[in-house]
């Protein structure tokens, strides 16, 4: 079992006990004040190079001495294969001591040659080297097992040649998440990777839109993200205020950025992917229906009113024109209203 940890010109301490111990690439003479090698060599040629160990304990250590792939974490941190893992790269190309020993509060230099292939595709390769002791552990069965610490720096080997770096995104997903608060809008969310395609080691920043929203990502706290040729990162990014209006439109742009070892400049084009964000307005169309219900029930309710009073007239008009029957019949004196006066004249002339 190894706990594995590549951490650039820092000291570690040993699980088990008190060994500490740095590793810093290193001229001839002791360490330089670099934190990582960076060469560039044409394919077929070498170069040697070292690497100090520093023991900060208080008495002699045997370090293992390893090479390794390198690759980059999700959070932006260097790391190598872990030791039962086969390098296939850079971590093949680097020849050293199979181990170093140093004495208490000493450093020790050591040499390594990088010998590059004739058949190494140019741009960049990624590697690792890393002092290590191994200790022993008990887990939770009371088994003894191995525990493998190490401590490295990275070694980025540009191969000559035309150096083309390119990014492309892919496997964009998107999500809305709604708030059942008519006035109050979304939050979209938009998943997508980002794989670095051309040969050298590229840098990625950018923002994602979503509406009249937008967010920068990685966020000013979090790491920078760097890809090695051939890797694929993935990013998740949350766009708050956006209203639900069914189609979303939402973008995710791209600075890239490359640099050459002496830190001048690469050009490359930035790049927008353009998505559609599904998001059905639910909590907008019920207030709709609501309100529309109302406006009928309101309606219909008035309408309701009018005929039932229109009724009510009709009624007393009836009941009236029959009281005044009955009072006629029983010989009473009827009032006669002025139409009904002109009825009796009309009468009386006619007969």
């Amino acid at each position: 079992m190894a706990a594995l940890a590549a951490a650039p010109a820092v000291a570690a301490a040993d699980a088990a006990g008190d060994v500490t111990w740095s590793v810093t690439p290193a001229a001839a003479s002791g360490p330089d004040g670099r934190s990582v090698v960076e060469q560039e060599l044409d394919a077929g040629s070498s170069k040697e190079d070292y690497f100090a160990v520093r023991n900060l304990s208080p008495s002699e250590v045997t370090f293992r001495l390893t090479a390794a792939d390198g690759y980059y974490t999700d959070a932006g941190r260097f790391n190598m294969l872990p030791a039962g893992e086969e390098s296939i790269d850079a971590g093949t190309w680097i020849d050293m001591p199979e181990t170093v020993t140093v004495g208490a509060d000493a450093t020790a230099v050591v040499p390594f040659t990088t010998t590059v292939p004739d058949d190494a595709t140019p741009g960049d390769h990624a590697a690792g080297i890393a002092a290590s002791v191994l200790s022993s552990s008990t887990d939770d069965s009371g088994a003894q097992v191995g525990v493998e610490s190490r401590v490295g720096f990275r070694v980025l080997t540009r191969v000559t040649g035309e150096i083309t770096p390119s990014i492309e995104v892919a496997a964009v997903t998107t999500a809305y998440d709604m708030s059942w608060n008519p006035f109050r809008p979304g939050v979209a969310t938009v998943s997508f990777d980002v794989r670095n395609t051309g040969n050298a080691s590229v840098s990625v920043v950018g923002r994602v839109g979503a509406g009249a929203g937008s967010v920068s990502f990685p966020a000013s706290d979090e790491p920078q993200q760097l890809l090695l040729p051939g890797d694929s990162r993935s990013f998740t990014v949350a766009v708050g205020d956006v209203w639900p209006t069914l189609f979303v439109p939402a973008s995710i742009s791209l600075t890239p950025s490359a640099t050459d070892f002496g830190g001048a400049r690469i050009d490359m084009a930035p790049l927008t992917a353009d998505v559609t964000i599904w998001a059905v307005p639910i909590p907008q169309l019920l207030l709709l229906l609501g309100v529309t219900l109302v406006l009928v029930a309101l309606l219909w309710g008035r309408r309701r009113s009018r005929r039932r009073f229109v009724a009510a007239i009709a009624a007393a008009r009836e009941e009236g024109m029959a009281s005044a029957g009955a009072r006629a019949n029983a010989g009473e004196s009827v009032p006669l209203t002025r139409s009904a006066l002109r009825s009796a004249e009309r009468r009386d002339r006619d007969g």
